[in-house]
C-alpha cells in the first residue's frame, strides 16, 4: 500500500498484519508498528485492551492524544497532542512524527484524506502509512497477528475460538448497534423523538445481555472464557454510569443498581483482568465527553460522581446474584426480538 493508496477518499485503511504469509505488505515484525489511541474512546480502548493483554506493549509502542478539545462542530482541527508529556497524565506527545494533530498523521498517509480523523490508529514505518484505522478490525486479527513473537502462554489467549463463533456472531449483531453504538444514537439525539426512540434499544440490550451472562455463570460474557464480545462490552459498560447516565441521558437505569450480574461481570472484569484495568483511566473518559461535546455540556462541567468509579467485591458464587432488569414496557417490547444463544 502507497502512501496515497486512498488518496482523496474517507474510507479509510482496512489492511492487517499477516503472520500466514512472509510475503504480504504487512508481516509481524516487533517495533515496526505504532498505535495511536485516545484513553476516552471506547473503540481505541479494544486496541489497547489487546495490545496490554497479549503483552503486546513492547512490540507495539504508543502515543496517546489528549481527552479534549476535539475541534469545531465538524471536529476539526481534531484531537491533539500535548506539547509536552507533562502537559495532562497519560496522554503523549506524537511519540512518531512530533505533530500537534493527529489529523497531521493521516494526511502523511493520504494528503487527499476526506475522513473523519479517530482513533485508534496503527502505523506501519517501514511503508509509511496507516495498516488500519478500524476498532472492529483489528480486534478481530490483532489477537493473533504477533503470536509468533510472545509468549506461548499469551499466544494462548484466542479472543475469537472456532467453537463459540457463531455464539459471538448472534450476540455481536445486536450487542454492537443497540448497545456500544446505541448509547451515541441516544446522547447525540438532535430532538425528542430521536432520543425516546434511540434510547430503548440500549436498555433492551442490556435487559437481554444481564439475563445470557446469568445463564453462564461467569466470570465472562459466554462463560469460562473471555472472548472479543467481553472486550467490546467492557469498553461501553466501564463508561457506562461514570458518563452515559447522565451525557448521554442513559438513565433508564444503571449498571449497578439495575444490572447485578452486569455489574459483578464489570467489577471482575477491571479487578481480576490487569488489562481492564489497565487500559482503564476514568479521567481521561470524563473529560473527553464533557469537556470535548459543547452542543450537550455547553460549560464543560466535569461531574464529580459517580462514586467509586466502579464498585469493589467481585461476588464468585454467581447463582447468590439478582437477575436484573429495567422494567419500561418499549424496552422489554424490545428485548424480546433480541437472538439468544
Amino acid at each position: 500500500m502507497s502512501p496515497n493508496h486512498n488518496a482523496g477518499t474517507s474510507d479509510g485503511w482496512h489492511s492487517q498484519i499477516t503472520p500466514s504469509d512472509p510475503s504480504a505488505p504487512f508481516p509481524p515484525k516487533s517495533g515496526r508498528y505504532h498505535l495511536y489511541i485516545g484513553l476516552f474512546c471506547p473503540f481505541a480502548h479494544r486496541a489497547n485492551f489487546v495490545r496490554h493483554l497479549k503483552r503486546l506493549t513492547e512490540i507495539i509502542d504508543l502515543s496517546v492524544v489528549m481527552p479534549y478539545p476535539k475541534g469545531d462542530a465538524k471536529g476539526w482541527p481534531g484531537w491533539r497532542f500535548p506539547e509536552s508529556n507533562d502537559e495532562y497524565p497519560r496522554a503523549t506527545v506524537d511519540h512518531l512524527f512530533g505533530e500537534d494533530y493527529l489529523h497531521k498523521v493521516y494526511f502523511r498517509a493520504d494528503p487527499g484524506y476526506k475522513g473523519r480523523y479517530s482513533v485508534p490508529v496503527l502505523w506501519d514505518r517501514v511503508k509509511g502509512t496507516i495498516v488500519n484505522n478500524e476498532s472492529l478490525e483489528l480486534l478481530r486479527w490483532l489477537p493473533s497477528a504477533f503470536n509468533s513473537l510472545i509468549p506461548p502462554e499469551k499466544a494462548a489467549i484466542d479472543l475469537y475460538p472456532s467453537h463459540l463463533r457463531s455464539k459471538i456472531d448472534t450476540l455481536s449483531a445486536w450487542i454492537l448497534p443497540n448497545l456500544c453504538s446505541g448509547v451515541y444514537k441516544a446522547g447525540f439525539a438532535s430532538s425528542q423523538e430521536e432520543y425516546d426512540k434511540n434510547v430503548i434499544p440500549v436498555f433492551g440490550a442490556l435487559n437481554k445481555l444481564e439475563k445470557i451472562v446469568a445463564a453462564n455463570g461467569g466470570p465472562f460474557i459466554l462463560g469460562s472464557e473471555m472472548t472479543e464480545l467481553d472486550v467490546c462490552v467492557y469498553a461501553t459498560l466501564i463508561r457506562f454510569d461514570t458518563v452515559y447516565v447522565q451525557h448521554f441521558k442513559c438513565n433508564l437505569g444503571t449498571i449497578r443498581h439495575d444490572y447485578p450480574v452486569l455489574n459483578n461481570w464489570l467489577k471482575g472484569m477491571y479487578w481480576d483482568v490487569p488489562a481492564a484495568r489497565e487500559t482503564t483511566d476514568f479521567r481521561h473518559i470524563k473529560e473527553n465527553y464533557t469537556k470535548s461535546h459543547y452542543d450537550i455540556n455547553p460549560k464543560a462541567i466535569t461531574p464529580v460522581g459517580p462514586f467509586p468509579d466502579i464498585e469493589e467485591g467481585v461476588e464468585r458464587d454467581w447463582a447468590r446474584l439478582r437477575v436484573g432488569s429495567v422494567q419500561h414496557p418499549e424496552v422489554l417490547e424490545f428485548e424480546s426480538t433480541l437472538a439468544g444463544i
